[in-house]
């Protein structure tokens, strides 16, 4: 086999093994990570479900305007000394008969039937209050849902932007590798003419050597962002077969943003905002626990007795419904010694609204000074990233410079290494102040709790 032959089978199976890698990659764009953290991430599937099943509360809440039905039958041995036999509680009511003359103890059947109903159709606005309150908690359960998805929604795009500074250094570092390899190449040219020391030599495989050192731990670090940010989008794929999509992020500056909008809009301070519409809601239903309740009463039953009016035991009448019965009531009633437990109770709601009012002003303070300091920073990165294209295209320029005075013999490894390592720092520079550019934009669209913000300067 040929050297020819040999190199282009080695160049074949390499560009089928990249072609198999690409196909099992996915291109994962910016935008593609809010939507896969509201519809794949476990955790808020759990968030959605617990403000779904806080949603019954309110059906609940409403399904008391329902009567209370319940029907039973009963049979069972019990003393002579009840004639009715023995009614256990719960659905039907005891009714005794006339005593016995002495205490007999030998059992006779007793059976009985019934149906009772209870019915509570005015309430004096206390089932009101409590369908209120089960909204309420339902608004708020959404509302904890939201601020949740948005907080998750910033993370997978915080972690997105690092992954994408993390693989500009990488491709940093490897031109930094291929520069250091290129000036090796050349030094042992240098050598073999005897125009450089052979100590230049050893000098560049040193620096090659921490090259490639400074691009492996890049690589881990790298590794372990993408990891995250597949946690935090829910996503199954291994980290090696994920591409990010949007790697010009660090090559462009984001525009201008506006900063005018108030925090009614951000779900932090929504949050805020349906708790206290909660402990409103909580205080009513407590303010109008006092109030009394009426109730309408129905029972319709059947019994047999095994003992007779004459007080004859007769058992096969025991178990036959022989005498049937009926009735119908209002009972009202008025909880007067709880007055003191319901005002208690109202002071120290009245006292929890106070405190979610005073947080919900501390909230909104936090919110403007927030997006005066995300705004005051991001126009400072603008700035200084500006600078650093200058200092990186500098460095760049003084760069080319110091190789060709290397070649020439005018310098020696020393102040050539110096200027490559400079270059690199800017360029590491570069990118990091694109990044932190692009983290004041998300920065003040947190703060106007609208992420678009962020999203709409995305290309």
């Amino acid at each position: 086999m040929n050297a020819s032959y040999k190199k282009n089978m080695i160049l074949g199976t390499a560009l089928l093994l990249s072609y198999n890698v690409y196909a099992q990659t996915k291109s994962l764009h910016i935008r593609d990570v809010l939507t896969l953290v509201q519809s794949s991430q476990p955790q808020m599937r759990s968030y959605e479900e617990q403000a779904r099943s806080s949603q019954y509360n309110v059906k609940l809440a409403r399904n008391t305007l329902l009567p209370d039905v319940n029907i039973g039958y009963q049979a069972g041995y019990a003393t002579y000394n009840n004639i009715t036999g023995m009614s256990y509680p719960g659905l039907i009511l005891p009714i005794s008969g006339p005593p016995s003359a002495g205490n007999i103890y030998d059992p006779v059947p007793g059976t009985a039937a019934g149906a009772m109903v209870k019915w509570n159709p005015i309430t004096f606005g206390q089932r009101s209050a409590a369908i209120e309150k089960a909204a309420a908690q339902y608004k708020l359960a959404n509302s904890t849902y939201n601020d949740v998805l948005f907080r998750q929604q910033y993370t997978a795009l915080s972690v997105y932007l690092d992954a994408v500074y993390l693989q500009k250094l990488m491709q940093t570092y490897q031109a930094n590798i291929d520069r250091t390899n290129t000036g090796l190449q050349q030094s042992l040219v240098f050598t073999r003419e005897g125009l450089r020391p052979g100590i230049d030599t050893t000098q560049y495989q040193s620096a090659l050597a921490q090259a490639k050192t400074d691009l492996l731990i890049v690589q881990r670090q790298y590794y372990a962002q993408v990891t995250e940010l597949t946690r935090v989008t829910g996503l199954p794929d291994s980290p090696e077969n994920i591409l990010l999509a949007d790697t010009s992020l660090l090559s462009q500056l984001p525009q201008m943003s506006d900063t005018i909008a108030g925090p009614s809009g951000n779900p932090v301070y929504q949050y805020y905002q349906v708790k206290k519409e909660f402990t409103q809601s909580s205080l009513k239903e407590i303010s109008r626990g006092w109030r009394p309740k009426l109730d309408l009463w129905a029972n319709a039953y059947a019994r047999g007795s095994g003992v007779n009016a004459g007080g004859t035991v007769d058992k096969a009448a025991g178990w036959s419904l022989s005498h049937k019965n009926y009735g119908v009531g209002v009972q009202i009633n008025f909880p007067i010694l709880q007055f003191s437990d319901v005002q208690l109770k109202k002071k120290q709601y009245s006292a929890m609204l106070k405190a979610d009012d005073a947080q919900l002003d501390q909230i909104r303070l936090n919110l403007e000074k927030q997006k005066a300091a995300a705004r005051y920073n991001y126009d400072q990165n603008i700035l200084i990233t500006q600078q650093a294209l200058i200092q990186s295209k500098a460095a760049r320029f003084a760069f080319d410079g110091l190789k060709l005075s290397y070649a020439s013999g005018l310098i020696d490894f020393t102040r050539l290494i110096q200027g490559q390592y400079d270059l690199l720092k800017a360029e590491t520079g570069e990118a990091g102040a694109f990044l932190q550019a692009w983290r004041s934009l998300l920065d003040i669209a947190v703060a106007n709790g609208q992420l678009s913000t962020f999203t709409d300067n995305l290309k």
